[in-house]
């Protein structure tokens, strides 16, 4: 195996954006300010200044935090390399992927911006602000907390969306909902529940009249996060299904599994 198949690009998902992220990068290194200056113009609006300056409150509305986080993974990349990094694999969780999708080559960096925008105005329109909400939760198997979504739903929507890994579960729905899910996975011994700074509950049911697209073959193999066994995957996270590391066929151990499972801080 050579040095480029050693490694992958994983890229995150909605959740780990925040004000002035790509502000400094974008500073520093005209490759990322180009990338920038592409999402701006591809959107017609300054996306670079919503993520340079804010206010959060625009940043993580949905409409604006999936085109914001592909554009600084996109910027990152061509960072990486212009600087020789180069890599054999790319992967992403949920929104990640899409961006996995542009450093594999199976799409443009205009044309994933203007899709992820629409992706989250879609989401958006079908939940409302407020309406649902997200919680990631430690230390609880899924099997319990399977159960305690269902006591929780109480005739609204809340389950498992995106497992992450043995130790660490998001669960999304009905924003009433998902708050007793949390309040009761901290009375079943949850290490932690963490409810995340999202405007819409994805990979949940409350999402189902939004809907997925395919891609074409990558041109590297690109892990998915939608449970398909393939060497590239399908877009499917517009829909109600969970978000699972899945495993590309020929490619031994997933991309995603190469990540530190154990880490505390929650994934999307």
């Amino acid at each position: 195996m050579t040095a480029r198949e050693n490694i992958a690009f994983l890229f995150p998902g909605q959740g780990s954006q925040r004000v002035g992220m790509g502000k400094e990068l974008a500073a520093l290194y005209p490759e990322a300010q180009e990338t920038f200056e592409q999402a701006d113009s591809a959107l017609g609006y300054k996306l670079s200044q919503v993520c340079f300056e804010g206010p959060e409150s625009q940043l993580k509305l949905t409409e604006i935090t999936q085109p914001a986080i592909l554009t600084i993974s996109i910027a990152v990349l061509r960072v990486l390399r212009r600087n020789g990094i180069q890599a054999g694999c790319a992967a992403g969780h949920s929104l990640g992927e899409y961006a996995a999708h542009v450093a594999a080559g199976t799409m443009s960096f205009p044309d994933a911006v203007r899709l992820v925008r629409n992706r989250g105005k879609y989401m958006q329109e079908a939940v409302p602000v407020g309406i649902g909400a997200m919680a990631a939760v430690l230390g609880l198997p899924l099997a319990k907390l399977e159960k305690i979504c269902v006591e929780a739903a109480q005739g609204q929507i809340c389950a498992p969306a995106n497992i992450n890994s043995p130790d660490q579960v998001v669960i999304s729905g009905h924003t009433e909902a998902v708050q007793r899910a949390a309040e009761l996975a901290r009375e079943h011994g949850a290490k932690r529940v963490v409810l995340l700074p999202v405007s819409a509950p994805f990979h949940c049911a409350l999402l189902q009249p939004a809907h997925g697209l395919r891609s074409q073959p990558p041109a590297i193999v690109l892990d998915g996060n939608s449970g398909g066994q393939q060497r590239g995957c399908c877009l499917a996270v517009l829909t109600g299904g969970r978000s699972r590391c899945a495993r590309a066929a020929d490619h031994g151990r997933c991309a995603m599994d190469k990540v530190d499972a154990h880490s505390d801080r929650p994934r999307r």
